[in-house]
């Protein structure tokens, strides 16, 4: 049997909270109508860094988060460990509403981005530019390569009257 959380009953923390402590582990039980399976990989992935994660279905079709802190962790650090993943839970499903509410607006910005502020050129536009292969002045050597303004020169040859 598990040790409770924050001082309830067992039965009543995994009927509200789907989590359960154990000695090294915590398991959280995630209902996947709620929080979307993106949603709890992201939240997952927030935690890799000091949690080896560890996703899986238990026999009711609940997704089950299994948390196992990399360092030595007490059953006080367990418990912050719930509550930090049921905070980053729902600060995942926050961001995934806005981005699905103001998706048009994001497109919008980002195909003005790629596409330039000015939008595409008009046939008048593309007419008159030059598409010629002259070379352009270049008064400050920018177009340069590297590798050709800053190659070795060849040192002049020194006979140095040696014979």
């Amino acid at each position: 049997m598990s040790e409770s959380l924050w001082g309830l009953p067992v039965d009543q923390v995994e009927a509200q909270l789907g989590a359960e402590l154990g000695t090294a582990a915590v398991t959280l039980r995630v209902d996947d109508g709620v929080y979307p399976l993106d949603v709890v990989y992201a939240a997952a992935y927030a935690f890799i860094a000091r949690c080896y994660v560890f996703l899986e279905r238990d026999a009711n079709r609940r997704l089950c988060v299994v948390l196992t802190p990399k360092q030595a962790a007490d059953a006080e650090a367990l418990r912050a460990l719930v509550g930090e993943f049921a905070n980053e839970l729902l600060s995942g499903a926050c961001r995934r509403e806005i981005t699905r509410q103001n998706r048009a607006l994001i497109e919008s910005v980002t195909l003005q981005a790629f596409g330039g502020a000015m939008g595409p050129p008009s046939l008048d536009e593309l007419e008159a530019f030059d598409f010629t292969d002259e070379p352009f002045d270049d008064p400050l050597g920018i177009a340069q390569s590297w590798e050709d303004k800053y190659k070795k020169k060849p040192k002049p040859d020194d006979d140095g009257g040696a014979a």
